[in-house]
């Protein structure tokens, strides 16, 4: 059974820091692309930050460049999204999502991922 847990949600005020941590089980995703998603109450999901399987490329929302980093450690079938300079619009439930596919570049669309999180909350205070 394929599982993506995601840790490291909580509550912080803006210009603050979060780490979040996505930890994969029942297979490997060393070869799939791994992405963030997040969704604010009464609002669509929408697509955070995503990267490659050999970590050479990232894609990061206009309305995050600068502030959130995500990497990944394949050894240990992990993504992380590092979010700085909190600002309470990012406040959501943040989703971590893992694509079946191998080999793949850049995915935006939800619809090419295959296994998702549970989500983590984050609020940012004002």
């Amino acid at each position: 059974q394929v599982q993506l847990v995601e840790s490291g949600g909580g509550l912080v005020q803006a210009g603050g820091s979060l780490r979040l941590s996505c930890a994969a089980s029942g297979r490997t995703f060393s070869r799939s692309t791994m992405g963030w998603f997040r969704q604010a109450p009464g609002k669509e999901r929408e697509f955070v930050a995503c990267i490659n399987w050999t970590s050479a490329w990232t894609y990061y929302t206009d309305s995050v460049k600068g502030r959130f980093t995500i990497s990944r450690d394949n050894d240990k079938n992990t993504v992380y999204l590092q979010m700085d300079m909190l600002k309470p619009e990012d406040t959501a439930v943040y989703y971590c999502a893992a694509a079946a596919a191998t080999s793949a570049g850049i995915l935006i669309k939800d619809n090419y991922y295959d296994y998702w999180g549970q989500g983590t909350q984050v609020t940012v205070s004002s």
